[in-house]
């Protein structure tokens, strides 16, 4: 959707065994030397523990960290940490801009019969930097909700709604902006007037504790509480170390983390959260699916009963630097969040996995959801 160890000091050379009588620093440097040698032979002990200092603050801490979620991942899964019929799927525009037909809603009903998948996240943006949304960006939106409602009765179709933030940059939605904001709520009525059930927004990247944001999320749920409409939102990840947004924020101003409290500041105003559980650099299945199931637990910890929390699931395939396709799988992801569920809230019915995304998705993907989630046995 919308991150050395300096050199090694030369050292001093290997001493000889000294005679009887024979200084070993005399031997190497002569008696003039010896002051010299002392000092150096100082320096040298000072500064081969500075830099084991360092080795130990750059490379334990991951090494324990990685052992911690390899540790996190083991365990056995509860039965009954399964769907609760609560689930999302983010589906791409193609869906309301006039590319799909009554047989891909037929092939979709068909795809989603017999999962938990209650929301669709429908992409009907994007919202231009203003916070506007032209009309024409959806055209085909009363066609989609119309075919869901008779192909997936029960099924809710969100208007997905987002846009890149400036973040003091040059250009992106300016969240402090109260004109922007005031028309960022705007195009989330134009979208309930359309027949979407809710609008699910996902601003990106957005700091820990912005407060411009918060009061957004208080315009926007008064707007569907007098709607009767969902109010939904895609969350950034809670700081696996306490913390690590601030640190993070000191090398980039791409937002990565969010603190736990801003984290249930944000939870408690909206009915659905769904973290993008994802893109978590690791790489490696069992540090993937223990970060998820810590991630499970911090979201879990936070989020009020009456609020939905979705843990994101990565339907989607790329090698970078954040996502490991071998590493972030499907399969881990659901394992992951069945064990964070289970040790955190296993009575916890507003629950379940958002699916990200549609055109990028593999029939495995389907299959390790389906087998891993959506039924039980």
């Amino acid at each position: 959707m919308y991150c050395s160890v300096p050199p090694r000091p030369g050292g001093c050379p290997r001493n000889r065994p000294a005679g009887p009588g024979v200084s070993t620093r005399t031997d190497l440097y002569g008696t003039r030397g010896a002051g010299v040698a002392g000092r150096l032979g100082r320096a040298w002990r000072k500064g081969r523990w500075w830099a084991l200092g360092l080795v130990l603050l750059l490379v334990v801490p991951p090494l324990f960290g990685a052992l911690a979620l390899r540790v996190s991942y083991a365990g056995d899964l509860r039965d009954d940490a399964r769907t609760r019929g609560r689930d999302a799927y983010w589906i791409g525009h193609a869906w309301v801009d006039g590319r799909k037909e009554d047989a891909d809603l037929k092939a979709l009903a068909e795809r989603l019969r017999g999962t938990g998948v209650k929301d669709l996240y429908v992409h009907a943006g994007p919202l231009e930097h203003d916070g506007t949304l032209p009309a024409a960006r959806h055209p085909r939106a009363r066609w989609l909700v119309d075919g869901v409602r008779r192909e997936l009765p029960g099924v809710r179709v969100q208007a997905w709604l987002g846009d890149v933030l400036a973040n003091d940059g040059p250009t992106g939605l300016r969240l402090s902006d109260a004109a922007s904001r005031a028309a960022v709520t705007a195009s989330a009525r134009q979208v309930l007037d359309a027949g979407f059930a809710g609008v699910h927004f996902d601003l990106e990247p957005l700091q820990s504790g912005d407060a411009d944001y918060l009061a957004l999320l208080d315009d926007l749920g008064r707007l569907t509480r007098s709607r009767v409409a969902l109010l939904s939102v895609a969350a950034h990840q809670i700081d696996p170390l306490p913390g690590a947004h601030s640190v993070l924020r000191l090398v980039s101003d791409q937002g990565k983390w969010w603190s736990q409290e801003y984290f249930g500041e944000v939870a408690r105003r909206v009915d659905q959260i769904a973290v993008m559980s994802y893109d978590t650099w690791m790489p490696l299945e069992s540090s993937y699916g223990g970060y998820v199931a810590q991630q499970t637990a911090l979201a879990l910890e936070v989020t009020p009963e009456g609020t939905d929390l979705l843990m994101g699931l990565p339907f989607f395939h790329e090698d970078d630097l954040g996502h490991h396709e071998s590493a972030e799988t499907v399969a881990a992801g659901v394992r992951g969040v069945r064990l964070g569920l289970g040790r955190t809230d296993p009575d916890r019915e507003r629950f379940g996995v958002a699916l990200y995304v549609d055109f990028a998705e593999e029939p495995g993907d389907w299959a390790a959801y389906r087998a891993g989630w959506a039924r039980s046995g």
